[in-house]
């Protein structure tokens, strides 16, 4: 649909709706079928009023019908419509007297402009193109066709329609005389006999991957009518075929209109993308080098040495990143319930070591790739929102961060920098995979089944080893559950290391060409999309069994010896469920169509750097998952119960005692300072104690 499809033709009425009618009766299949009378005998068996036309078959047949279409749309559509109905009429007479009118729905065009390329030159033209929906308000009817009674005391009541022929404009307008009785008049409008169609606005935006750096996103109104409404939701990757329109721009200025006149879109057709990067395209050459790059023996350990070349070090890290470009399979299970594929990770690290970058590079590489820092982002920013229309006063939704990168990822920095109240609406995002929201009477759920690499700095500006996970970064439990991996980065002074760091970088600052990945980036891009797209590893037997083993002995060494010992659980099913996806990701790194020892062995030897880095319990020395899952490990656990029945054994002797006091007389017991000090701040605040006066403390 090119700006240079001007070409003017002859056909013209009568003639326009002869070609179709002839294009629908003709046309044939590369199977030597007729594909458009089966549509239509499928669309009137469906009790539809759409026939859904390929682009493509009519660029085949006639080139210059096509260029018909593109150049006059109006009258080309219109022409269709009834090239449609006249063979409705001819083989299906009854049900062409239930159909007001029948609809030739684009698909699969030529080419799709993007949406910042829209001018005015493409005004009055057909136009397609792709973006993300961010807003879509309710379902409205609009009048097509008006029914007015018209009383007059010479000539009586009748009633007429208006206009007689073709659709209604915007705008609802009133004839000025009676078409019957020819005299002006008061003429009231009869809506229960008056013709509608459904109506509904969407805006569509820029995919993320296509905004330039720097700019802000653009976006284009979307009128649907017909049988295309609802046919998108806030967050879908759509494909918008229609005519480009343009509409005034409501002033304030008393002065008059303005000559200001804004862009939107008489929509077609609309095509939702369902299946996850389908918008990448991949040729078959690029299939071709693809398949050979997987042959490579060495491939796994190019792709990880491929992604973010400039950074030195980190493998595991890099590793972790692959595999979440690569992500599970997710399931559906026969009762509908989802089981996530996606793999989300957290980095944790001392400031200065290249975390935003590794992000950066990561929402460059996925092929649906979106970035975004903490401290710039709201709850409603990363999930959703409803907003009020300022013009019509009506309540609609938009889509957020991380409904925007559904089939993608979402990089989160500073996720430590967010507030609370914004933080704990991705609880839901990451594991379940939706946004669900319920404000101004509007209840929906959103698809956000993207995955997360999230990264943050330690609470104390560095990396405390002394303490467990929870208390080096501000994030609840609860969301560090949640992630697949997590791996604290520390910068610790080693000369030997930092001078190959030096090196390394003063190398790259000198000569960028050292950095240049072993694999180009652009093919690298495609490779990932090719696997999410048609590799699907099983679990082999032996994989699944090694698993399986790894998860009985690690819950195997939870079992105390003493059994009134507190219990520390090394492993939970949350981190089975994980396995399984690193097991499948480790897979698509060389497009294996089954997940084997190999790759069960390489998860289960990244869970186990997470678990003995931080799943380590800092007071026993023992993995205990619970210091990531509830924040509290076994052994700190049974410290707080032993604090609170000497605290109350002490309360049973004295009404009330000094806070000094109870700190000195634990010291006594082995009670850390600190301990005591946070143990009497939770009791006060869960109201177990109360302060009866300043530094004093009293049983509630």
């Amino acid at each position: 649909m090119s700006r240079e499809s001007s070409l003017e033709t002859g056909l013209r009425g009568a003639e326009l709706t002869e070609a179709f009618k002839k294009f629908i009766d003709t046309y044939r299949s590369k199977e030597g079928l007729r594909k458009y009378e089966e549509r239509i005998g499928q669309m009137v068996g469906m009790g539809q009023r759409s026939l859904i036309v390929d682009f493509t078959d009519l660029i085949g047949y006639s080139r210059e019908l096509a260029n018909t279409l593109i150049d006059r749309p109006d009258e080309a559509l219109e022409s269709f419509s009834d090239a449609i109905r006249s063979i409705v009429e001819r083989d299906y007479p009854e049900y062409a007297r239930k159909a007001v009118k029948f609809y030739p729905r684009l698909r699969n065009p030529p080419e799709t402009l993007r949406i910042r390329d829209i001018s005015s030159d493409y005004i009055g033209k057909l136009i397609a193109i792709e973006g993300i929906v961010t807003r879509v308000t309710r379902i409205d009817a609009r009048i097509v066709k008006a029914t007015y009674r018209h009383a007059d005391p010479e000539t009586g009541v009748h009633e007429f329609h208006y206009p007689e022929e073709g659709e209604m404009g915007e705008r609802l307008e009133r004839p000025q005389l009676c078409p019957v009785c020819g005299k002006p008049g008061r003429f009231e409008l009869i809506p229960e006999k008056s013709v509608f169609i459904d109506w509904q606005k969407i805006v569509v935006q820029e995919k993320p991957e296509e905004v330039p750096g720097g700019q802000i996103p653009r976006s284009i109104e979307v009128v649907l009518t017909g049988d295309i409404v609802d046919a998108a939701r806030p967050g879908d990757r759509v494909v918008v075929i229609g005519i480009l329109r343009v509409a005034p721009v409501t002033s304030i200025d008393k002065r008059g209109p303005r000559a200001v006149f804004s862009f939107y879109i008489d929509a077609n057709n609309v095509e939702v993308q369902e299946k996850v990067l389908e918008e990448i395209e991949i040729t078959k050459e690029d299939e071709e080098r693809i398949r050979e790059l997987a042959r490579d023996p060495w491939i796994r350990e190019k792709i990880i040495a491929s992604i973010a070349p400039g950074i030195y070090g980190y493998w595991d890290i890099k590793e972790a990143i692959a595999l979440l470009l690569l992500g599970g399979v997710p399931k559906i299970l026969q009762d509908g319930t989802r089981i996530r594929g996606d793999i989300h990770v957290l980095l944790v690290g001392d400031p200065g070591t290249a975390k935003s970058q590794l992000l950066q590079f990561t929402s460059r590489l996925a092929p649906r790739g979106l970035y975004t820092s903490g401290k710039g982002s709201t709850a409603a920013g990363l999930t959703a929102t409803v907003l009020r229309d300022k013009a019509t006063g009506e309540y609609y939704l938009e889509a957020g961060a991380l409904v925007i990168a559904d089939g993608g990822v979402a990089c989160i920095d500073e996720i430590d920098k967010m507030r609370d109240e914004d933080r704990s609406a991705i609880h839901e995002a990451l594991e379940q995979q939706t946004v669900s929201i319920a404000k101004a009477g509007i209840v929906a759920r959103l698809n956000a089944r993207a995955s997360v690499l999230a990264a943050g700095n330690p609470k104390d500006g560095r990396y405390d080893p002394t303490k467990p996970i929870s208390k080096n970064i501000d994030l609840p439990p609860t969301i560090l559950s949640r992630f697949d991996l997590i791996f604290t980065i520390k910068d610790l002074p080693n000369p030997e290391q930092d001078r190959k760091l030096a090196r390394y970088v003063l190398g790259v600052h000198s000569d960028v060409e050292k950095t240049r990945p072993l694999i180009d980036l652009q093919l690298l891009k495609k490779y990932i999309s090719y696997a999410r797209r048609y590799v699907h590893p099983q679990l082999t037997p032996e994989a699944a069994k090694l698993i399986e083993e790894f998860y009985v002995s690690m819950r195997k060494s939870s079992i105390p010896s003493d059994p009134t010992r507190p219990v520390a659980i090394a492993i939970t099913p949350r981190q089975l469920e994980a396995l399984v996806r690193l097991t499948e990701a480790h897979a698509r790194l060389s497009l294996k169509s089954k997940a084997t020892l190999e790759d069960a062995e390489e998860a289960i030897r990244l869970m186990l750097v997470m678990l003995t880095k931080i799943g380590i319990d800092v007071e026993s020395g023992m993995i205990d998952i619970d210091v990531i899952e509830s924040g509290v490990s076994a052994s700190r656990r049974e410290k707080k119960r032993k604090f609170r029945e000497f605290l109350f054994s002490i309360l049973e002797e004295v009404s009330e005692i000094s806070v000094s006091e109870v700190i000195k007389r634990a010291r006594e017991k082995g009670f850390e300072r600190e301990f005591v000090q946070e143990e009497i701040k939770d009791m006060l605040r869960s109201g177990e104690i109360y302060e009866p006066k300043v530094g004093y403390i009293a049983k509630a």
